[in-house]
């Protein structure tokens, strides 16, 4: 799985200065101040690359037809993935009682069209494929610098400062990129998924993302998956991606949005229905007479934030609202194939659900009675309706004034979001108002921030007080730097609780600034915007009136907005544009052996001869558990590329079962350390560990590194209630076993230091995940109870698991295939 030899092959050089991060970084102060440009023909890309392969898609759903029983119907979902298999027939007819129960049972090995990695995530996915020695990669691929850029004073103080700091790793990524043939978007040219859906995303489409709200793009009729590094590199190297066959949830879709209701308010009203977990398993597919009333980038709100209820993605039909969109971002080409292929006949149509299509399960939402919701504290699907949130706020002794409202981000900075808000400033400023908590815009993208400049937006949002941040992810992931000269307040000591109001998609403790006492409450752009005039949790924008300076009550107008802009897309600055995707062999990729921010990699150590011998529990995890649990992001994000440095913060959220504390373990002598420093010294001492969790184990974002971080500290099984999928995915990855409880009331039966032996477990792994485990548990007093667990190990992840890792496999197979090529051109000769 690890990156060696790198240097001593060419590959590897400190000498390799980006210029064009540089003179991005030197025209920051002009950005602000120069026109945007209107020329759209950098804009208007070369389409063919970024169009489905549309035959090949519809010859293989042909042959999917042809494999399946006649009266099979297809959700659109099943229609796309189906598709994308490598061998159609293998996928759907093992296991699966000769194709009639596909759905939670086949493993789908499946081809995607494309990979698109976020600058955090990108570090390590090219680490691991580095170390396959392949000349470029197997399908189109991009880059996007977003995760690294921290939000403070705003986008012309905050960008220069976060490249200067972070340009070793953006270096890296753009010379790897250069080379490899990957585009390369720099720091500032947008959030992952709004510079996907402007470019990357069509119908039909199926692409990995190193993101967990990849999804995003199904708002455009994609099928896009959040995965980790280890995943996108079996994209990138042209092997087949496995994936158990989801189920299908269908979410349809009634009446009209109006007033304050939002296409926000669907996915936190499904968020609050569904829990955090309730959508694991599942694909969501909406459907319904309602979906033709929303807009496309209203799709993608509704399905970026899918990723909070665990789904393994989302995806909404052709629509109206897709066709001007793709026209409007110069993919005319691909409205008018995607168009044709919709109004196919049913066999033939891949866009659109076959009319006897069934679903799992069916959950009916009738926009036009749709209310505003508000989501949270601490987690995404604590849903209250906007009537009902005033006395919940004082029911639950939530705080009653606010210090921040934001609006932007990768959810929700659309420019129909934008000018929904837009239009409610400027109703306050008529009437004399000023925003009385601190109020932060962050732009999507270069697109969307050039059009609103062109626009006046940005100026109407500024000359309210608004701080308008760089166009990156910024405080939705924890780069937010609070400072008082910002907000014009004195800024929250750790631990002191506060509340605050984004239009972002997650809101765990401690994820936004630092401060886990931090109440982020999830709304709507417009009803955020609202609020910070109020500065009061208990304003309620639809009822309530604020005192206007000359004393006359002041009551909102419900917000007004446009879906896309009549006089087009502006494109923005053009140093925002990618690097074209071209591979080019003489570039040297740039990584400093001195480097605290990269580092190689070494392959994992293979699985035993035998099943696993007095394994200790290193923690036992009460409650939630999150990826940002198990590895912080913040100012953790500038160790991505080197795990012995990220380590350090494994587990430091885990709050321990037996005494309360957060990132407090005990060694068997019973002193006290924290989590990863019990980690390494057991790991020092040869002692290899299990940790035992609750409900929805690595809940939250496709961080492969809460997997990487324990296998590297000697961790070697997770044994939960139940996991989240990425998660379970990514530590099959990397070589970690995920068991869950057969019984969970047996989490209760095991401790902290507890020695564990598995039983079955080697046995199982030679069989391909045939058999079953069960733990042995030695308890301190020298008791023994045995505990049954169960698995989702398929045949392939059985051989992840005995090589090590899945690279260790991948790089293995490359390497003997390039061997054998070495050989037949040997015997020719």
């Amino acid at each position: 799985m690890r990156v060696r030899g790198l240097k001593a092959a060419g590959l590897i050089s400190g000498k390799y200065r980006s210029s064009r991060l540089l003179q991005v970084c030197s025209l920051q102060s002009r950005r602000w101040l120069a026109t945007a440009h209107e020329s759209t023909s950098a804009a208007a890309a070369d389409v063919s690359s970024r169009t489905p392969p549309y035959p090949k898609l519809l010859d293989r759903l042909s042959k999917v037809r042809r494999i399946l029983p006649s009266d099979r119907a297809l959700t659109l979902a099943e229609k796309i993935l189906y598709s994308h298999l490598d061998d159609p027939a293998e996928s759907l007819l093992t296991n699966t009682q000769n194709g009639s129960s596909i759905r939670g049972n086949a493993n789908l090995k499946l081809k995607p069209d494309r990979v698109a990695m976020q600058d955090a995530s990108a570090q390590m996915a090219l680490l691991q494929f580095m170390s396959c020695g392949l000349p470029s990669t197997a399908v189109p691929a991009s880059i996007h610098c977003d995760h690294m850029i921290v939000g403070e004073r705003g986008a012309d103080v905050d960008l220069p400062a976060s490249i200067k700091g972070n340009k070793e790793v953006f270096d890296f990524l753009e010379s790897a990129a250069k080379k490899y043939g990957i585009e390369f978007w720099p720091p500032g040219a947008g959030i992952i998924h709004q510079t996907v859906l402007e470019n990357y995303s069509a119908p039909g489409l199926m692409m990995l993302g190193t993101d967990s709200h990849t999804p995003n793009a199904g708002g455009l009729g994609a099928i896009a998956i959040g995965v980790g590094g280890a995943d996108a590199v079996d994209a990138l190297v042209d092997a087949p991606w496995e994936l158990k066959a989801p189920k299908i949830l269908g979410v349809r879709l009634e009446g009209e949005l109006s007033g304050w209701a939002s296409p926000k308010d669907v996915i936190l009203n499904l968020a609050g229905q569904l829990t955090v977990r309730g959508g694991t398993g599942f694909l969501i597919e909406y459907f319904g007479p309602g979906v033709e009333t929303l807009s496309c980038t209203g799709m993608a709100t509704i399905c970026n934030m899918g990723a909070e209820v665990g789904a393994t993605t989302s995806i909404f039909p052709l629509s109206s609202g897709h066709i001007p969109y793709l026209e409007a971002t110069h993919r005319g080409s691909i409205a008018r194939l995607a168009s044709r292929i919709s109004m196919a006949n049913e066999a033939e149509n891949l866009l659109r659900p076959d009319s006897a299509a069934e679903y799992d399960n069916v959950i009916t939402i009738n926009l036009s009675t749709l209310e505003p919701h508000i989501n949270g504290p601490f987690t995404p699907d604590l849903s209250t309706p906007l009537s009902q949130f005033s006395s919940v706020v004082e029911e639950k002794q939530w705080p009653t004034t606010f210090g921040a409202g934001l609006i932007g981000s990768c959810t929700n900075s659309s420019y129909a979001d934008m000018t929904r808000a837009e239009s409610l400033v400027k109703q306050a400023s008529a009437a004399g108002l000023k925003p009385k908590a601190a109020f932060y815009i962050t732009p999507g993208s270069e697109q969307i921030r050039g059009t609103l400049e062109r626009d006046s937006t940005l100026a109407t949002l500024s000359s309210a007080g608004g701080t308008v941040l760089a166009n990156a992810c910024g405080p939705c992931i924890g780069q937010w730097s609070r400072s008082a000269e910002a907000e014009g307040a004195d800024v929250p000591k750790k631990g002191e609780s506060n509340a605050i109001f984004s239009s972002y998609n997650r809101n765990f403790p401690g994820r936004n600034d630092g401060n886990r006492a931090t109440m982020n409450f999830l709304a709507s752009p417009e009803l955020v915007t609202a609020m910070c005039y109020a500065g009061e949790t208990t304003f309620n924008p639809m009822t309530d009136s604020i005192p206007t300076p000359s004393g006359e009550p002041f009551k909102f107008q419900p917000p007004q907005g446009q879906d896309l802009p009549a006089a087009g897309f502006a494109q923005g600055n053009p140093e925002f544009l990618p690097t074209p995707g071209i591979p080019d062999a003489n570039t040297t990729v740039q990584i400093d052996p001195q480097s605290s921010r990269l580092a190689f990699l070494e392959p994992f150590q293979p699985f035993p001869d035998s099943d696993f011998k007095d394994l200790r529990v290193l923690f036992k995890v009460k409650g939630q558990c999150t990826t940002d649990t198990i590895s912080a992001a913040g100012p953790w994000l500038k160790y991505k590329g080197h795990l012995p440095n990220i380590s350090e913060n494994t587990l430091i959220g885990a709050v321990n079962a037996a005494t309360g504390e957060t990132n407090v373990a005990h060694d068997v002598d019973g002193s006290a350390m924290t989590i990863p420093a019990l980690a390494k010294k057991w790991k020092e001492n040869g002692q290899e560990w299990i940790v035992v969790a609750e409900h929805n184990y690595g809940e939250g974002s496709a961080r492969e590194h809460a997997a990487l971080q324990p296998r590297y500290l000697g961790g070697r099984v997770i044994l939960a209630k139940s996991f989240a999928r990425i998660h379970e995915t990514n530590l099959k990855k990397q070589g970690i076993v995920p068991l869950t409880f057969a019984n969970e009331t047996d989490y209760d039966k095991i401790d902290a230091c507890d020695e564990v032996s598995t039983v079955g477990l080697y046995d199982m792994l030679k069989k391909g995940g045939q058999g079953a485990v069960e733990v042995e548990v030695k308890k301190k007093d020298g008791s023994t109870l045995r505990v049954p667990t169960k698995h989702t190990l398929s045949k392939d992840q059985c051989g992840f698991i005995i090589a090590g890792s899945a690279l260790n496999l991948l790089a293995r197979k490359v390497r003997e295939e390039r061997e054998e090529v070495v050989r037949q051109a040997e015997f020719t000769d």
